[in-house]
């Protein structure tokens, strides 16, 4: 019995302890970590949410890119902080895909993070020449059939090729997958005509669809894309049900307090309903779209399960 009666103090302490600090937080200045080359478009993300959520918060929040690994050194890093709410991560789709094609990680995914919310989703668009021969994304399909290997497909990242592979999967088609360092890269690739369509993350390509260099054939995500309303989703196209969309949001060390992660959820919901910040980031491409911390491990947890599937289907080397 006494043992017990131990257990149970101790979890009460614990509670305490994780109340009174909550009720203090945030005392000093945050930092944000995210894997992303410094002026790209995860940093500029982070960037926005750091300068509006220290409005409510009452402390500074300093953005740190810890780029490489797959965004893996950013996720480490904040897996082995304190579980104090001062160390967060500029989560995105990126990691249950590296969860899944990474053979091991030097953290648990799902388990080391405490999820706050998501924040926005964002699709992808399968793009090919605007004079090329492929008209449609039944135009793609039906040469991938008649030729496994022959038609090619260009990514600049395994989240944007893992899209490709799932409809390839779908469509029961074998393309041939070149890999980019990079979207520009990539687009770089289809218009030199060394690829015959890409998959690319929305708010990459539509430029070059809005000149008319490229042209859309679908839309990777459940809904058509306000930016390019008239291209139709796959699931429009003969594929109901498909739904493939990247998103971004909040995570920090798993054992945080849960009075912060609530305190940091309000704040980063908040902000993103901000009507200047909400219509900015609906400039880029986004779906503004927040999520109990609940629901975010959810979908981390699915997707990883999804993805190792695609990743076996494909017969893609895990690394």
């Amino acid at each position: 019995m006494v043992p017990g009666k131990f257990r149970s103090l101790s979890a009460v302490l614990v509670l305490v302890a994780g109340v009174a600090c909550a009720q203090n937080y945030p005392s000093h200045p945050i930092r944000l970590i995210h894997g992303f080359a410094a002026g790209g478009q995860g940093d500029t993300i982070a960037r926005i949410l750091a300068q509006e959520m220290p409005k409510g918060l009452g402390q500074p929040i300093v953005v740190e890119a810890k780029p490489g690994a797959d965004g893996n050194i950013a996720s480490d890093t904040v897996a082995k902080a304190q579980p104090d709410g001062y160390t967060l991560l500029l989560a995105t789709g990126a990691v249950p895909v590296s969860a899944a094609i990474h053979k091991s990680l030097p953290f648990k995914p799902v388990d080391d993070f405490d999820w706050i919310s998501t924040a926005m989703l964002f699709s992808f668009v399968i793009s090919t020449q605007n004079d090329g021969k492929l008209r449609s994304l039944r135009d793609l399909l039906q040469a991938a059939k008649a030729a496994p290997n022959a038609v090619s497909f260009g990514t600049g990242g395994i989240g944007a090729r893992l899209a490709g592979e799932m409809l390839a999967s779908i469509a029961r088609v074998k393309p041939l997958h070149v890999a980019y360092k990079g979207d520009a890269p990539t687009l770089i690739g289809l218009l030199g005509g060394d690829t015959d369509f890409v998959v690319t993350p929305a708010t990459i390509v539509v430029p070059y669809i809005k000149s008319g260099k490229l042209k859309a054939l679908g839309i990777t995500g459940a809904t058509r894309w306000p930016g390019l309303p008239d291209v139709p989703t796959v699931a429009e196209q003969g594929f109901p049900g498909f739904d493939v969309r990247s998103w971004i949001g909040l995570a920090t060390r798993a054992g945080t307090p849960r009075p912060i992660i609530d305190r940091l959820r309000a704040e980063l919901l908040r902000t993103i309903q901000v009507p200047e910040i909400r219509a900015k980031l609906e400039s880029f491409g986004f779906e503004v779209q927040g999520s109990t911390p609940e629901e975010m491990r959810s979908r981390v947890a699915s997707e990883i399960k999804q993805w190792r599937s695609i990743i076996a289907e494909a017969g893609i080397e895990q690394q």
